[in-house]
């Protein structure tokens, strides 16, 4: 592939090998080999697998377009020499205690922005759900799934304009006291709009469930941009109403705990933003 212009197509192809990279590292999993450590709290682990999958999917991205950023979770931002103005944004293993618990919504996200500061491709690679989400700018969002029968399929996500009754929000607490306890002093004011609420586990799987249609609407404090970059594109690409929050430039770096608690990210079904969208 060229280092100059890419399309939307082509850069997809890249991060749908690069998810894949990191995600046959998740499907190893051995409970044996986690060595997990305390991250930031008894709730938010990190384990041998974060780094080992970031390396796989860096190898890729770095093979197929070796004048490309790169940013991640796990490994410090790779600069090349002479970069091509395209930036890969890497969440290794999204949901953490799901994978260390077993359970299934855990995944490997890729997403690459342009030189213009678009998001142009974006996947999400869920071994254990053998779901496949992935989406490139103007290009629709889609789904590549193995059901348990071992039927495989790929469909086109619209799930934000399929009708279907009852409404769920889905939405996460925090691992931060002090939010925590506003938030669910909060909830009971966004419940009003909804007639249930969720918890995935994964901000990712999250957003892709909001371009799937299986909940209508998606709020979370917290989140890192490596967290929400593909997924956010692969909602708004199936008709979501999405709201990114504005970090620091992740070419610095991971930005503080403090920055990314202030800040939320949200998808829903067009129209449902005002009743459970934050107003700051």
């Amino acid at each position: 592939m060229s280092q100059g212009q890419a399309t939307a197509d082509e850069l997809l192809a890249v991060a749908l090998r690069a998810a894949a990279a990191g995600a046959a590292v998740l499907a190893a999993r051995d409970p044996a080999g986690f060595s997990a450590t305390e991250k930031s709290s008894d709730s938010d682990w990190v384990t041998a697998f974060d780094v080992a999958a970031e390396n796989a999917v860096r190898a890729v991205i770095a093979d197929a377009r070796p004048h490309d950023v790169i940013t991640g979770e796990e490994l410090a931002p790779a600069l090349p020499a002479e970069p091509s103005g395209y930036r890969w944004s890497i969440d290794p293993l999204d949901g953490t205690m799901n994978f260390i618990r077993n359970i299934a919504y855990y995944g490997t996200s890729v997403a690459v922005m342009g030189p213009d500061g678009e998001w142009l491709a974006g996947v999400v690679d869920a071994p254990a759900l053998r779901r496949i989400y992935s989406a490139s700018r103007g290009g629709g969002a889609w789904l590549a799934e193995t059901r348990a029968d071992g039927a495989s399929s790929v469909r086109r996500l619209n799930g934000p304009l399929e009708a279907r009754g009852g409404t769920l929000l889905s939405t996460a607490l925090s691992y931060d006291a002090t939010v925590r306890r506003r938030l669910v002093s909060e909830l009971d004011f966004r419940m009003d709009h909804f007639g249930d609420f969720r918890r995935l586990g994964s901000a990712a799987l999250e957003l892709c469930a909001v371009a799937e249609g299986g909940v209508d609407a998606y709020l979370e404090f917290g989140l890192f941009e490596h967290d929400f970059a593909a997924a956010a594109l692969i909602a708004e690409e199936a008709g979501a109403w999405v709201h990114r929050p504005v970090l620091s430039p992740a070419i610095k770096g991971l930005p503080t705990r403090e920055e990314v608690l202030s800040v939320w990210t949200g998808a829903c079904v067009p129209g449902l933003e005002a009743g459970f969208a934050p107003t700051n």
